[in-house]
C-alpha cells in the first residue's frame, strides 16, 4: 500500500491526546508550544465545532476548536500537566486515545521528535555502537526535503 511501511507496529505505547479551546488563537498556541517543548511530535487544530455540555448545573453550548497531539505514552503525564497549566478553561478536556497500530517509521518518528537533542544524540551513539543497530530507524528529513504536509496525493 502506498504511504505505509511493510508491517505494522501494534502498541499502546503511543497516544493521540485531545483538548478543546474556545478560540482558534489559543488552540494554535497550545499546539505550537507543545511541539516546541517536545511534548508532542505533531499537533493539529480543527474546528470550529459546536459543543453541548453541562456546566454549573446548566446545559451550555459553545463554539470550540479541537487540538490533537500525537505523542509516546511515556510523555502523557508531562503533556497533560502542560495543558492543564496553560489552558484557559477551569476544567479542560484532556483525553488520550491509544494508537493501537501504525507504520513503524511513523511511530519511531513520534519517539524521535519528543526527545531532547541530548537524548537523541545519546540514542544515536548507542545505535552506532552496535552493528546494524540503527537499521530501519527513521531519521530526521533533510532540510531541503518536503514536509509530509507539503506532499499531496
Amino acid at each position: 500500500m502506498a504511504g505505509t511501511d511493510a508491517g505494522r507496529r501494534e502498541s499502546g505505547d503511543y497516544l493521540q491526546v485531545q483538548t478543546t479551546t474556545d478560540s482558534r488563537a489559543e488552540a494554535m498556541e497550545l499546539a505550537k508550544a507543545a511541539v516546541e517543548s517536545r511534548l508532542a511530535a505533531c499537533s493539529q487544530v480543527a474546528g470550529p465545532v459546536a459543543s453541548t455540555y453541562w456546566w454549573n448545573d446548566e446545559i451550555e453550548r459553545a463554539e470550540e476548536w479541537f487540538v490533537f497531539f500525537k505523542t509516546p505514552a511515556d510523555r502523557y503525564e508531562d503533556l497533560a500537566e502542560f495543558l492543564a497549566e496553560r489552558h484557559s478553561y477551569d476544567e479542560p478536556e484532556i483525553a488520550a486515545t491509544p494508537i493501537v497500530a501504525g507504520s513503524p517509521s511513523f511511530l519511531g518518528w513520534l519517539t524521535d521528535e519528543t526527545r531532547s537533542a541530548d537524548e537523541t544524540r545519546s540514542a544515536d551513539a548507542d545505535a552506532d555502537a552496535g552493528a546494524d543497530a540503527g537499521a530501519g530507524v527513521p531519521r530526521p528529513r533533510q532540510a531541503d526535503a518536503p514536509a509530509p504536509s507539503d506532499i499531496s496525493g
